[in-house]
């Protein structure tokens, strides 16, 4: 069985597909290397650093990512 994404993952993840863009255009935007984002997304890290701009850039809202960040 393969890794599951973490619940801010798979938040980040479906918004992406609904708003139609990738990781690759997330991680450029935010200014971080797709491997990290990878690993932010699978849990393996926080990625607090870069919170703030993955929220602004998918116009996510900051109270239910601090809550399950």
């Amino acid at each position: 069985m393969g890794r599951e994404l973490s619940p801010l993952g798979k938040v980040i993840k479906k918004r992406l597909i609904d708003i139609n863009k990738s990781q690759v255009w997330l991680a450029e935007i935010v200014g971080m290397n797709v491997k990290y984002l990878h690993l932010v997304l699978y849990g393996e890290r926080s990625g607090k650093k870069y919170l703030p701009d993955i929220i602004r850039a998918l116009g996510l809202d900051e109270e239910l990512i601090q809550k399950i960040a």
